[in-house]
């Protein structure tokens, strides 16, 4: 069975493609955030990847856990930043 969740890497540049029900902060001691905390389109940065499909990602308003199915590449194929 082919593996369909995007391949990120550390310090890769993501869009958030879609809005989840909720945002998980991706600290210590981790708290729950309404969805429209970040905003649909805003560029972060792969900060690691977690369990269960989910990557800790640094946007403008915070680090926060997201699966990948939320995500996409904000490169272009030849590794440039698309404009947000």
């Amino acid at each position: 069975m082919a593996n369909t969740s995007p391949a990120f890497k550390v310090g890769d540049r993501v869009r958030l493609a879609q809005s989840p029900p909720y945002f998980k902060t991706a600290d210590t001691m981790p708290m729950l955030r309404p969805p429209d905390v970040v905003p649909v389109g805003a560029i972060g940065v792969v900060k690691d990847q977690r369990s269960g499909g989910y990557w800790g990602i640094r946007f403008d308003q915070g680090s926060f856990l997201v699966d990948s199915q939320f995500l996409e590449s904000a490169e272009e194929p030849d590794g440039t930043a698309q404009p947000s």
